[in-house]
């Protein structure tokens, strides 16, 4: 029999392997200050691309008010308990109403997380006779909650509905001999391309398929459509989304999220969800910050006009200058660079040291060996200014990276490693 630690030390995994370089700098940096446009990194001031803080209320001074008056009247431990035995206040369901109105739909309901309560709202909703069909590229909290499921589930490729077709046939003939239903999931927007889902072409094969369909709009809540109401409002399809769930960890500036559809469907996910029923209720400070975000992203429409302006000056200034920012449909902003691990922590230590840009970067195995991503998240408070130093930075690193600079400079950490 082996030890049952014997892969940890044996296989760190295709990142852990790197920690010793790494840890500390490209992984699990702490960046310091206010949350801002400008931060502290090792002590040097940042212009920071890596905060999903979309529309700036982080450090809002009415939403700092706000926060500290709660804070400073239920502390932080009120209500105690889960919100079926002890936990559940008025304020819960003013903001369980007010979320429901912001998002066009019956109802809505609290979660403590957005990763757990993804998770669970999934769980609940299918059984083991039921089929799931979802995005390849969905974010880990789905992947994670389509595994609790005990019966088949299908992925079709990243937003190619004549895959999603193909893929609904399938699951139709299976649903029929198990007597289950079927579940399609999809983001509203995919955070690490920032694409769209095709939501309205989704909903479409609702015509000739009998689903139903979750959407997690993480980052298309407060960022897209008339109102901010997310990628449903923006494709003009939110009436045909099933179940809707939206995190408060990015437009909200905060931590918690929720679920909102038809008024039968979320009394039975409140009874259902076991990680809101075996679990503390959502704090009253966060409860209560929370109605306040709300009312300003129905009130004041220039947080994300603001944004948007940010947006276009830096995805239009980078498509300008050659750079490869894929299809993006959205804030999210990534740029698509060719090069090894050791080249990309060589890039973005450049990046850091000598011109005072931090954003986050992505290689294998989340995209394919020989890429890089360097992923930037606009917000409302970032400035012209700061989108002119980052594309002039950008035109460096590049540079560096195609006359074989980083490739020189990351020879001696290529030959540590092994690779």
């Amino acid at each position: 029999m082996k030890d049952l630690f014997e892969k940890i030390y044996r296989d760190k995994g295709p990142l852990g392997k790197w920690a010793s370089q790494a840890e500390g700098y490209f992984v699990f940096p702490k960046l310091e200050g206010e949350i801002s446009n400008r931060m502290k990194f090792q002590g040097k001031e940042v212009i920071t691309w890596s905060i999903n803080d979309y529309l700036g209320l982080a450090n809002h001074p009415e939403v700092r008010k706000v926060d500290a008056e709660a804070a400073a009247e239920y502390g932080s431990a009120y209500p105690m308990g889960a919100r079926m035995m002890s936990g559940h206040t008025d304020l819960h369901e003013q903001l369980q109403n007010e979320l429901a109105a912001f998002v066009s739909k019956e109802a809505a309901y609290l979660l403590n997380f957005g990763y757990q309560g993804i998770m669970s709202t999934i769980d609940a909703l299918v059984g083991k006779d039921d089929i799931i069909v979802y995005d390849v590229d969905a974010h880990a909290c789905i992947i994670d909650g389509v595994r609790l499921h005990m019966g088949k589930r299908f992925t079709y490729k990243h937003n190619d509905v004549a895959s999603l077709e193909k893929n609904l046939e399938r699951a139709t003939k299976m649903a029929e001999q198990t007597g289950g239903g079927i579940l399609v999931i999809s983001e509203g927007v995919f955070g690490m391309r920032g694409e769209q889902g095709r939501l309205k072409e989704i909903v479409e094969l609702k015509k000739k398929f009998n689903f139903r369909f979750l959407v997690d709009d993480a980052h298309g809540f407060g960022t897209l459509g008339k109102t901010g109401a997310g990628a449903g409002e923006e494709q003009g399809v939110q009436d045909d989304i099933d179940v809707y769930f939206a995190t408060f960890a990015k437009s909200m500036a905060s931590t918690g999220a929720f679920i909102a559809g038809d008024q039968e469907i979320i009394d039975y996910l409140k009874y259902n969800l076991r990680s809101q029923m075996f679990a503390k209720s959502l704090q009253m400070t966060l409860t209560k910050g929370a109605l306040k975000r709300l009312d300003m992203l129905r009130t004041m429409p220039e947080l994300k006009e603001n944004l948007w302006k940010i947006v276009d000056a830096l995805q239009s200034g980078l498509k300008a200058r050659g750079f490869d920012i894929g299809t993006t449909q959205s804030c999210v902003t990534p740029v698509y660079l060719k090069g090894s691990i050791p080249e990309a922590m060589a890039l973005v230590k450049d990046l850091r040291e000598n011109h005072g840009i931090f954003c986050s970067i992505v290689v294998y195995p989340v995209i394919p060996k020989g890429l890089i991503l360097l992923r930037m998240i606009p917000t409302a408070t970032h400035t012209l200014e700061d989108v002119r130093e980052t594309l002039d930075a950008f035109d460096a690193i590049r540079d560096r990276l195609e006359n074989g600079t980083y490739r020189r400079m990351s020879a001696a950490l290529i030959e540590a490693m092994g690779e």
